[in-house]
């Protein structure tokens, strides 16, 4: 990719923007924009092409949204080739690409093939299951904690049952809905003290008409064993073969038939269940039942099934005789599942012991981390071989606190809580790290949008996430768009691998926005505004503050040429009559030379409003110099506007500092009912302060000033009069 090709209206806030970016010489481009610029809104967009769906305007949905972003064939940017770097995401992770930072790969085919057939045969035997016991719930969950003390060791609940169930000889239990008995209020229900009393007393009276029938016994064979047999008997054709099975009891009875059979199973299963105490047991749980009209269901499940009722007593051994019910009618599925795993272990643990000794990328990964960033931790990987082996697709990260000579391991969460904001993000970057360096790996064409990544970093950390940017910035495959509200970032990045050329600042007007060529990254008073002074009346003025602050630092705020800039910032009593002249004079004094502008004689108040009329016409852009003189004129004309409204001169001479705010109290003390001229002047007041005092290091408020608004305050200032 060479160029990348962008054409957006009404994208999260950006109304318009039109502009190409051009990689074929440098494969970086940084981007300054002031705080409701662009920033997050050019990322957001970046980030939907990422995730493949569409750009929109969140504040008006209804407005139609355009979204092209193609490279110099005009073919689209594909999603897999955007990452969006955000500012700060204390969820985030690596995502399972990055998976792809391992070795060995011979190793990880075959344990993989071993997990794919036993992933194959589990899936089979989970959907048998799911059949046979009718169930809406987690299978997997629930077969292993009715075996284990936990939902997560599927394999150790198969395997614990596997003698018994294969000695066990039927599957009484196999018809059965699960989701009928093992609901949660069901469940509820079955635990309260009535119905455990309920139920206790009912199966003491099964128990003795149990013991007393002819043909069922207690605990090895009662009527719902019997039903069973005898339809398995008549299914495998039994009777028809003309076999008999005889029942032994006081006298020997011989049945030849399957509905005889059923009708002695029935009369015998008959005087039990109706027999006048057991029945009044039974109504006893019916009365309990009907407490509660969500039971209503079950209650109708146990008329239906009144032989289970015994077995609810003890719910979680019946919940394991039920599943093995279901396992033994799918025994063989079961089988091929269990006897596939148990083959696999050991060589898988014969591969993870070989894969415990290799070395991974990620560990590179992670040494850049702690050999770059200054935290008070240091990086493990606790799962590599797990990683390694395709076992877990992410790896997870140990910390070991250090403070002095002590050393502490600690889990995540509690180091989030001890870390300082810029110690989170430096563990963030963590991700990106990961990210950048799979893609590194597999050479993929990539374009990173980084939006204000090392905001709120400390010094050394930021400088640590600038030197890895500037590794980006040399990866043939990679190209970044780097977005900062932080212009001493962007000054950074600039002098350490962004060419000046492919600095832009971004500008937000009502037609949209334009990227322009950046200016003033490096010190703007010394490289141009020095040099023009005497050639440029808007470079000449918007030195004023830089003089005037050159003069505090050497001679003091009483030195008389301090005072008499001062006077061309505020109104003074000898504002109207200082010249041109005299500002040439001051420079000469402090730079040394003898250079005069021509018309010296012109009065300075003069060419600040003069000049800042011309302002007006410019058209959007960095213009430093235009916002200093707009915001000069802007203060002055307020200053002077309030003077003379409030008129008492011994009141204004008497103001020694903060001019502005002090005629701004009076006024309003004098004319409150104004309330639409104090409204202008208040934005006066908010707005031209940190346009007007300015160093030559630091100057990022003029640049976050937009020129539209500094206009539009300027004339409504000259309106007050």
């Amino acid at each position: 990719m060479q160029k990348l090709i962008i054409d957006l209206e009404y994208c999260y806030g950006i109304k318009k923007l039109q502009t190409e970016f051009d990689f074929s010489q440098d494969r970086t481009i940084a981007i300054y924009a002031a705080n409701g610029a662009m920033k997050s809104s050019l990322a957001e967009t970046f980030k939907d092409v990422a995730q493949g769906t569409f750009p929109k305007d969140r504040i008006f949905p209804a407005r139609k949204t355009k979204s092209k972003i193609t490279d110099e064939n005009g073919i689209d940017l594909p999603p897999d080739q955007v990452v969006v770097i955000r500012p700060y995401d204390e969820g985030l992770g690596h995502s399972e690409k990055t998976s792809t930072l391992l070795v060995n790969s011979a190793l990880r085919k075959e344990y993989e093939t071993l997990l794919d057939e036993i992933d194959k045969s589990k899936e089979t035997f989970l959907k048998s299951m799911k059949v046979q016991s009718g169930s809406k719930k987690n299978i997997e969950k629930v077969m292993s904690g009715s075996f284990t003390s936990s939902e997560d060791e599927f394999f150790i609940a198969l395997i614990r049952i596997k003698e018994e169930l294969l000695s066990q000889t039927d599957a009484p239990f196999a018809t059965l809905s699960y989701d009928r008995i093992f609901d949660e209020k069901v469940l509820a229900f079955l635990s309260t003290k009535d119905f455990k009393t309920a139920i206790q007393e009912y199966i003491t009276k099964y128990n003795e008409l149990l013991s007393a029938s002819m043909y069922f016994k207690k605990g090895i064979f009662n009527y719902y064993n019997a039903a069973t047999i005898a339809k398995s008997l008549a299914d495998n054709g039994f009777f028809d073969a003309k076999h008999t099975v005889s029942l032994n009891a006081s006298t020997k009875t011989e049945i030849t038939t399957q509905s005889e059979l059923e009708e002695l199973i029935a009369k015998e299963k008959d005087g039990i269940s109706k027999n006048e105490a057991l029945k009044k047991k039974f109504a006893e749980i019916e009365k309990q039942l009907n407490k509660n009209v969500n039971l209503r269901e079950f209650h109708g499940y146990l008329q239906e099934n009144e032989g289970l009722l015994p077995k609810l007593a003890n719910i979680e051994k019946f919940r394991e005789e039920i599943w093995k019910s279901y396992f033994k009618v799918q025994i063989d599925l079961y089988k091929d599942l269990v006897d596939k795993y148990q083959a696999a272990e050991e060589r898988k643990r014969q591969i993870e012991a070989v894969a415990a000794k290799e070395r991974t990328q990620w560990e590179s990964v992670i040494q850049i981390f702690n050999d770059r960033f200054y935290v008070p931790f240091k990086l493990t990987a606790k799962n590599r071989t797990a990683v390694i082996l395709g076992q877990e697709p992410l790896l997870i990260l140990g910390f070991t606190f250090e403070e002095g000579d002590d050393k502490a391991t600690i889990e995540k969460k509690d180091l989030i809580n001890v870390l300082s904001t810029g110690e989170k993000k430096a563990l963030y970057v963590l991700s990106i790290i990961f990210e950048v360096e799979a893609r590194k790996k597999l050479k993929q064409e990539t374009v990173f949008v980084v939006d204000d990544v090392a905001d709120s970093f400390d010094y050394k950390n930021k400088y640590a996430i600038v030197e890895y940017l500037r590794d980006i910035s040399e990866q043939p495959h990679f190209r970044q768009i780097i977005l900062t509200h932080n212009f001493d970032f962007f000054r950074t990045i600039n002098s350490r691998f962004v060419k000046y050329k492919n600095c832009l600042m971004a500008f937000k007007s009502s037609k949209g926005l334009t990227l322009d060529k950046a200016a003033g990254i490096k010190n703007i008073f010394v490289n141009d505004w020095k040099p023009n002074f005497f050639e440029d009346p808007k470079k000449k003025i918007a030195s004023i503050p830089f003089i005037r602050n050159i003069i505090e630092y050497t001679k003091g705020d009483t030195d008389p040429e301090f005072l008499k800039l001062t006077s061309l910032l505020h109104c003074k009593t000898d504002s109207p009559v200082i010249k041109q002249s005299d500002l040439d004079d001051i420079f000469n004094s402090v730079f040394g030379g003898t250079n005069h502008s021509d018309e010296g004689d012109k009065i300075m108040m003069k060419v600040i409003h003069y000049t800042a009329l011309e302002c007006l016409n410019a058209v959007e852009g960095v213009n430093f110099e235009n916002k200093i003189v707009l915001s000069i004129a802007i203060r002055t004309a307020a200053e002077s506007f309030m003077i003379k409204k409030i008129n008492d001169t011994g009141f204004v001479s008497s103001i020694d500092a903060n001019q502005t705010i002090r005629l701004f109290v009076k006024y309003k003390e004098l004319h409150s009912s104004e309330l639409d001229k104090i409204n202008t002047l208040q934005r006066v007041m908010l707005m031209t302060p940190e346009s007007i005092h300015l160093n030559s290091f630091m100057y990022e408020p003029i640049l976050d000033m937009s020129d539209e608004h500094l206009k539009k305050l300027y004339q409504d200032v000259l309106a007050l009069s």
